[in-house]
């Protein structure tokens, strides 16, 4: 007997896998980032996701990324769906729909567009930023404790796994993490040490090692801030009683967010 699962079971399968899938510059979910038009279960199973990025202009390699990235997410749906992803507004949008359609590689799908771009290596420079951005969350969270730096830059995976956070959302960073950790160094033993470099290498001054993670948020965030401020101007998703919003505004996170949709259920 075949089970069926519930169209509403579907659509949160749906949501939860979109949600796992982050913007590999700004390492927010994409879900978060409002770059998810829409997302919807149709009554036979197959999947329909409408992406939308601040720009029409966007650069053609983060667009690519992303998108397959949600193709991964709904290949891994239970129920094995056809599916239809579209790039909504984009310069490239047609090139990039179908070659991702198509299963195609970044070269394959622009062809002399891409030139000598190594989108691996873009993927790489990307994941080591999430990497010390995820890092400097957990050593806070930590500090915040009350461990010590030294113990901070000694301690094994175990021990930090077995670590509780009256804090969710320190828990939450922890987790997150956890996965790039394991991402950079899947061959990691849970004696190893849970906080190192990079490369790889013991961190010595951990006061000065923060500074250099502090500059790669703080990069992070502004592209970020920035990214939601193009997007919210282009959609006119924010609803403003004292005239147009500036780029500060953008930044400094004033700018009232739109309402969240309710997903289809």
């Amino acid at each position: 007997m075949v089970l069926v699962q519930p169209e509403t079971s579907r659509q949160d399968e749906l949501w939860r896998r979109l949600a796992k899938v982050d913007d590999p510059e700004l390492d927010e979910p994409i879900t978060d980032m409002g770059f998810v038009e829409r997302a919807e279960v149709a009554d036979d199973g197959h999947v329909v996701v409408d992406f939308r990025l601040p720009t029409y202009w966007c650069s053609p390699n983060f667009a690519f990324l992303m998108l397959d990235g949600v193709r991964e997410a709904l290949d891994g749906l239970s129920w094995r769906p056809a599916y239809e992803v579209r790039l909504q507004d984009h310069m490239f949008a047609d090139e990039v729909n179908a070659g991702v359609a198509a299963g195609k590689s970044f070269g394959q799908i622009f062809g002399d567009l891409s030139g000598d771009c190594d989108v691996q290596a873009l993927r790489e420079t990307f994941q080591m930023k999430a990497y010390k951005r995820r890092q400097e969350g957990a050593i806070l969270d930590l500090r915040r404790a009350g461990m010590a730096d030294e113990d901070i830059v000694r301690l094994s995976l175990a021990s930090y796994e077995a670590k509780t956070f009256a804090d969710p959302e320190a828990g939450f960073r922890q987790r997150r993490y956890r996965q790039a950790l394991l991402q950079r160094r899947p061959a990691i033993a849970l004696k190893d040490r849970a906080f190192l470099t990079w490369e790889g290498e013991p961190i010595k001054a951990l006061g000065a090692y923060l500074g250099e993670l502090r500059s790669v948020r703080i990069n992070m965030e502004f592209n970020g801030a920035l990214c939601r401020g193009l997007k919210t101007t282009r959609y006119k998703q924010a609803d403003f009683v004292d005239g147009e919003p500036t780029l500060v505004d953008f930044i400094m996170n004033r700018v009232p967010s739109a309402a969240p949709s309710t997903p289809a259920g």
